[in-house]
């Protein structure tokens, strides 16, 4: 998911990195190769380390020169030092609420085949679980800088500035909240945005306050996904929602703005809250209770734990794993779901962590959150674009069902979290009450996703059992523990490649819904020079078709990648409508040096737009106020904002509401979103969700 997006990724904190030993000289780097962070090469005469997970790929012009993926490190040579191993300490600090909002922000994102669920899922480097809680960096106090003082270096479009990093542009200096690259401080301050406008400046420069590097900790992403082959048009028309049509050309009228309404009814609202959110985005809990959306959503994701191979063959859920990937889908972040102590100020509560608490970090969050909206379900999110390698091999026997779905259920149902005398967190029923259930995303039965993953091509079937082990255990753990009913979901890929490789009608008798990743049908993956197919601008969640798209005109996949499509092919193999819930980007996809003509829509772009985090991709609470004009498509129902140069495909309140009415129209079980930290402060996005049950 975002995918997917579209997912998984933990992000851990500098301090459980790994020491490093580095060979007597380093690669030269190579475009088109998949690098892990951490991973070291030569380049030109230098030695850059990479600083996420990510594909090089020709076409998007990156290269170890591209600050926001590769550090520098040093001019070449035959003996690197290695860097030290930091000390991990007993207690976990809790990093200090900045007085802005924070942006966290995109989903892994490969290029074409992969997805980023944020462009490549970018992760982190192996490194061995702490023995104790890790102290986390305190955030560094911005102190504002009196008008008229002194102006600090000036602002660089191509510079990669961490958060704190001190600049001037036009006569104002600015402070960076976070990573930022690209954003011009004087249209890019205030809430939700990356820059703090300081004051006035002139005479001479100040000497910037030092800070901390920020890590920048990617989204992970939906892989792009084909939908279902073309079907006849929908009988059942949502209402449009006004704006020019797109064809030929749409004239830059702004697309019209919804007026969201609280949720109140029988349609399922929910999203995802990503792990890793806690760390470079600081985005917590509590801002899900703060921004408005804990009150309009019925249930939230956790996204993701994951499954390991154990000693004896089998493969299950195991607690108390932390370590960063290793480009090999064995990380875990066992310090930011259990471990880490937050303080007053970032706690759902309002009351700071104590060490005595037997459950801390995300998952105590959201025993508080769930307090406080005691109608909210939470399950937890298994799998995802990173962490999908062993489900095949778990599913392919009736043992390695029942061991697999067993230790999920004891661990995250039953509460039984291993104890950890080293940092005093978990022991038996720990756990217990928080999650309402699981949801498994397995990314992808029979396709291989990530490129490591256990695939076969019996997953057609054994998904359908593992299903069916799920819900039995499920269910016996209900009786076992006096509740009505554990819920079962899963996410499934919204192309009709996938759909194929599973028995919808089969596996429905046995869970609860489907979440349909329908988002990342297109993105800067996609670059060319020339216009034709897969090699333009076209919309990542547009509802319908448009025959003016060369992606549609090319026929084939292409043509149906848009939501309608999807959800018709999922219910022509069997899925009842009233099992399935509709996916909304919370995040826009972006390409760069594309033509105006047609206002930026279906143009060759050469290059992915520049990201907070990552290339190709931004949050919508960056990109509702980036420059640009915003246009509308009636006939896909999909909105664009362009800027002369730059091309965004993302959601507008006002293009939720109607796929919220699409939903209700269709008869659907649903909506709901990749991720909660995407969307602005005051839950605008989240809010549009909720008039599916108006």
């Amino acid at each position: 998911m975002l995918q997917s997006t579209r997912f998984a990724l933990a992000v851990i904190p500098a301090a459980l990195l790994a020491t490093h030993a580095f060979a007597a000289s380093y690669p030269a780097w190579q475009a088109d190769t998949y690098y892990t962070a951490g991973t070291i090469v030569s380049y030109n005469g230098g030695d850059y380390k990479a600083t996420v997970n990510q594909t090089d790929y020709a076409s998007t012009g990156w290269n170890p020169t591209t600050a926001s993926l590769w550090t520098y490190i040093g001019v070449d040579s035959t003996t690197p030092t290695p860097t030290p191993a930091p000390t991990a300490t007993p207690t976990a600090t809790a990093t200090p609420k900045p007085t802005s909002t924070p942006v966290p922000t995109a989903t892994p994102t490969p290029a074409a085949t992969a997805t980023p669920k944020p462009t490549t899922t970018p992760v982190p480097t192996s490194t061995p679980t702490p023995t104790t809680a890790p102290t986390a960096t305190p955030a560094p106090t911005v102190t504002p800088t009196p008008a008229g003082s002194g102006c600090y270096a000036t602002w660089d479009s191509g510079t990669a500035y961490s958060g704190g990093a001190q600049v001037s542009y036009n006569g104002h200096n600015y402070q960076a909240k976070w990573w930022t690259q690209g954003n011009i401080p004087s249209s890019n301050t205030g809430d939700g945005l990356p820059w703090t406008d300081l004051g006035a400046c002139g005479g001479s420069t100040p000497t910037a306050t030092p800070t901390p590097a920020a890590t920048a900790t990617p989204k992970p992403t939906a892989t792009p996904t084909p939908v279902a082959t073309a079907t006849p048009a929908p009988t059942v028309t949502p209402t449009p929602v006004s704006g020019p049509t797109a064809t030929p050309a749409p004239t830059a009228t702004p697309a019209p703005t919804a007026t969201p309404v609280p949720s109140t009814g029988s349609k399922q609202i929910g999203s995802y809250f990503a792990q890793w959110g806690i760390y470079g985005r600081n985005y917590m809990l509590r801002n899900v209770d703060t921004s408005g959306q804990a009150a309009k959503l019925s249930y939230l994701m956790y996204a993701f734990n994951n499954v390991y191979q154990q000693a004896d063959g089998t493969y299950k859920c195991q607690g108390n794993v932390t370590r960063t990937e290793s480009g090999n889908g064995d990380g875990g972040d066992a310090f930011a779901d259990i471990q880490k102590s937050f303080d007053a100020s970032n706690s759902v509560s309002g009351v700071a962590d104590l060490w005595s608490n037997p459950v801390r970090g995300n998952f105590g969050q959201l025993k508080q959150l769930k307090a406080k909206y005691p109608n909210l379900k939470v399950t937890m999110a298994l799998g995802g674009w990173t962490w999908s390698k062993w489900f095949s091999a778990a599913a392919a026997t009736d043992a390695g069902r029942k061991a697999l779905v067993s230790s999920c259920v004891d661990l995250y149902i039953n509460g039984n979290y291993p104890a950890d005398s080293s940092n005093n967190t978990g022991g038996a029923g720990s756990l217990k009450g928080i999650f309402d259930g699981l949801t498994i995303d397995w990314e992808y039965p029979v396709i291989q996703g990530v490129g490591y993953n256990t695939v076969s091509a019996a997953d057609k079937q054994n998904y359908t059992l593992l299903m069916q082990e799920f819900r039995t255990q499920l269910d016996a753990a209900a009786a076992a523990n006096g509740a009505s009913h554990y819920l079962l979901t899963v996410a499934v890929g919204s192309g009709a490649d996938k759909i194929r490789q599973t028995e919808p009608a089969k596996y429905a008798p046995y869970i609860d819904w489907v979440d349909l990743m329908s988002y990342d049908f297109h993105g800067a993956w996609e670059t060319g020079t020339t216009v034709g197919a897969g090699t333009v601008t076209d919309f990542q969640a547009n509802l319908y078709k448009d025959p003016a798209s060369p992606n549609v005109a090319a026929g084939g996949d292409l043509a149906s990648y848009n939501i309608d499509d999807a959800i018709t092919a999922l219910l022509a193999a069997g899925l009842p409508a009233s099992k399935i819930n509709l996916g909304v980007p919370f995040y826009g996809r972006g390409w760069t040096n594309v033509s105006s003509t047609n206002n930026g829509l279906y143009q060759p772009g050469t290059k992915a737009a520049t990201g907070t985090y990552e290339a190709g991709i931004e949050d919508y609470k960056v990109l509702k106020n980036a420059a640009g004009t915003v246009y509308y498509n009636a006939t896909a129902k999909a909105s664009w904002k362009y800027d002369g140069s730059t091309f965004w495909s993302y959601d507008t309140p006002a293009d939720i509401q109607a796929k919220a009415s699409y939903v209700k129209s269709k008869g659907l079980n649903g909506i709901f979103s990749w991720e909660l930290d995407g969307d602005d402060a005051t839950g605008s996005l989240t809010a549009a969700m909720a008039t599916v049950n108006q």
